[in-house]
């Protein structure tokens, strides 16, 4: 007998699962949320969703954390990328996420501009 995929839209997600990519177990306590659709240590998810929820999606690859925003009210959030298909997602943070982490993510785009660092005063000077 097939078991029915449950639609976490309307409920919560009350499941520990085993990470794909660091191994460590992710539980639901701590998350601050109803819903754990990230590891809180090295922040990957996995391709389940085609609607955040619905467990719809076919694909199942490994979701990297490439990046993070913050919505209009301040709140962080995720950039997933699965590794299989290309698909981008965005994953509210969970309050046991690792704060490290999430900082060295953010940071990425500051650590590797696209211009030589060298050459930022003389952009400086000429526009300022």
């Amino acid at each position: 007998m097939k078991k029915k995929k449950t639609n976490y839209r309307r409920s919560a997600c009350m499941e520990n699962f085993v990470c794909k990519v660091c191994g460590k177990t992710a539980v639901p306590e701590g998350a601050g949320s109803r819903h754990r659709n990230h590891c809180p240590a090295c922040l990957s998810s996995l391709h389940v969703d085609n609607e955040p929820g619905d467990r719809a999606a076919h694909c199942g690859g490994i979701m990297d954390p490439v990046s993070v925003w913050v919505r209009e009210d301040g709140e962080w959030a995720v950039i997933h990328r699965c590794r299989s298909c290309g698909t981008l997602s965005s994953n509210r943070i969970a309050a046991d996420d690792d704060p490290v982490k999430l900082l060295s993510i953010a940071a990425r785009p500051l650590a590797k501009p696209p211009f030589p660092l060298d050459r930022l005063k003389d952009m400086l000077e000429r526009h300022g």
